[in-house]
C-alpha cells in the first residue's frame, strides 16, 4: 500500500549474518510504528467522509444531493471542495517526498521521522479543532507533509538496521503497522459514527501514533549508514555494535559501510548521467514501473474509501464500516504470510502470486458487479426509492 523512498546505503553487507538481538527487534518496531499514521489515515477518512455531522458542518451540499431525486448514490459525493480535504493530504505527500531523499541524507531516517511525526501531530490537532473547511485542509497538508517524510525514512532506516538474512521480513513491519492503523482507525469510525462529535474525536486521535512514533525515534539511535554519511564514524560504531550484540565483532561491516558510502559519495558526483546508463536502465525501469502499477490497482483507493464504496453497493452505514473492518483484518493477515515467506521465497515470487491473484479477483468481480450496476453509469434518472433514499428522501435511510 506505501511505497518506501530511496536514500542511503544498502550497502554490500549481505555477507555478514547479523544476529536478531533483542535491541535491534525493538528498534525497528519503533521505527515501523511510523506506518501506524498513514494507516490511520487512509482508515480514518474514508469513514469520517460518511459521517452526518461532519458532512452537514462542513459539505452541506453532499446532504443536499443525497435527497435529490435525480442524484444516485456515485454522484452524491461529488463535491470539489470534499474532493480538496481528501486530495490535499496525497498532494501534500507528493510535494514532500520530492525533498523527503535529501533530507533523509542531510539530517538522518531518526530525525526525519521525528520531523513528520511532529508534523503529523500538529495536523492531526487541527483537524480535530477545526472549526471551518480551510482548517481541515491545512491539517490535511501538516499530515500529507508527516506521511511524506515518513514513508521515505522509514523503509530506509529498517532496510539499513535489519539483519541481511531477515531484512525482507523486517520491511514488511512498516506495512503491518500501517494494517494496524486501518483496523483501529476502522474501528473507532464504527464507535464514533452515531455521535455528533464523532468526527472530532476520529480525526483528533490521529495525534495518539503520532505521539507514540516520534516518541519512540526520539528513544532510539540513527543507522550506521545514515551516521558515517554524515562523518559520524564513532556514534555508527556504536549503533552497529547495539544492534548487532555487544559481542559481536562489528569492524568488519563497519569498514564494508564506510566504503559503500565512499562509492555512494562518487555516484552522487554524476547522478543522473550514471543512472540512464546501459547496465542501470532496467533497474531504472523496475524503480518506475512497480510503484506506478501498484498504485494504478486501485488499492489504495480501496482501502481509502471502503465504507462509501461498500454504501455504494446497498450496505448500510454500520454494515459499510464492519465490512471496512473485515477489509483491514484480512490485510492484516496476509502482510503476516508475507513476513513469513518472503525472505525464504524471495521478492519475485510475491510479485507473481499477488499479481495473479488480483488479476482473478477484479476480473470476477467485473463479471459480478457491472451487469447488475449499469443503471450507476450516469448521474441522472433514477428515483429516491431506488437509490435507497426511502419516500421521504432522508439520509438516514440513504446509509
Amino acid at each position: 500500500m506505501a511505497v518506501g523512498g530511496f536514500g542511503g546505503v544498502d550497502g554490500p553487507v549481505s555477507s555478514f549474518n547479523g544476529k536478531i538481538t533483542a535491541s535491534v527487534v525493538v528498534t525497528c518496531i519503533v521505527a515501523a510504528s511510523s506506518g501506524l499514521i498513514f494507516g490511520y489515515d487512509i482508515g480514518i477518512s474514508g469513514g469520517v467522509t460518511t459521517m452526518q455531522p461532519f458532512l452537514q458542518k462542513f459539505f452541506p451540499s453532499v446532504l443536499r444531493k443525497a435527497a435529490e431525486a435525480k442524484t444516485n448514490i456515485y454522484c452524491v459525493y461529488d463535491s470539489q471542495v470534499l474532493t480538496s480535504f481528501t486530495s490535499s493530504l496525497y498532494i501534500a505527500g507528493l510535494a514532500a517526498s520530492l525533498v523527503a531523499s535529501r533530507l533523509t541524507a542531510a539530517i538522518g531516517r531518526r530525525n526525519t521521522m521525528v520531523l513528520g511525526g511532529l508534523t503529523f501531530l500538529a495536523g492531526a490537532a487541527i483537524n480535530g479543532g477545526a472549526a471551518n473547511v480551510a482548517m481541515l485542509i491545512f491539517g490535511r497538508i501538516l499530515l500529507g507533509f508527516g506521511v511524506g517524510f515518513t514513508n521515505q525514512a522509514t523503509p530506509v532506516y529498517l532496510s539499513e538496521v535489519a539483519p541481511p538474512r531477515w531484512r525482507g521480513a523486517f520491511n514488511t513491519g512498516f506495512q503491518f503497522f500501517i494494517g494496524i492503523g486501518v483496523v483501529a482507525a476502522n474501528c473507532i469510525n464504527y464507535g464514533t459514527a452515531k455521535r455528533s462529535w464523532g468526527w472530532r474525536l476520529s480525526l483528533g486521535l490521529a495525534v495518539v501514533p503520532a505521539a507514540i512514533m516520534t516518541i519512540g525515534a526520539l528513544l532510539i539511535s540513527d543507522t550506521p549508514s545514515s551516521l558515517i554519511e554524515r562523518g559520524k564514524v564513532e556514534q555508527a560504531r556504536h549503533s552497529l555494535r547495539k544492534v548487532r550484540g555487544k559481542d559481536c565483532d562489528v569492524e568488519a561491516e563497519l569498514a564494508e559501510l564506510k566504503k559503500a558510502s565512499d562509492v555512494a559519495n562518487e555516484a552522487k558526483r554524476e547522478p543522473f548521467v550514471t543512472i540512464f546508463q546501459r547496465q542501470y536502465r532496467p533497474h531504472l525501469v523496475m524503480s518506475i514501473a512497480i510503484p506506478f502499477f501498484q498504485q494504478l490497482t486501485g488499492i489504495n483507493i480501496i482501502a481509502f474509501y471502503a465504507p462509501v464504496l461498500f454504501q455504494s453497493v446497498g450496505f448500510g452505514n454500520d454494515s459499510a464500516l464492519i465490512a471496512a473492518i473485515i477489509l483491514g483484518l484480512v490485510n492484516l493477515a496476509s502482510i503476516l504470510v508475507s513476513t513469513g515467506v518472503v525472505d525464504r521465497f524471495g521478492r519475485r515470487f510475491l510479485f507473481l502470486e499477488g499479481g495473479i491473484q488480483m488479476f482473478v479477483c477484479q476480473v470476477c468481480f467485473c463479471s459480478c458487479y457491472f451487469p447488475t450496476r449499469r443503471s450507476y453509469t450516469h448521474c441522472q434518472g433514477r428515483t429516491k426509492g431506488s437509490q435507497g433514499l426511502g419516500p421521504q428522501g432522508k439520509w438516514e435511510n440513504f446509509l
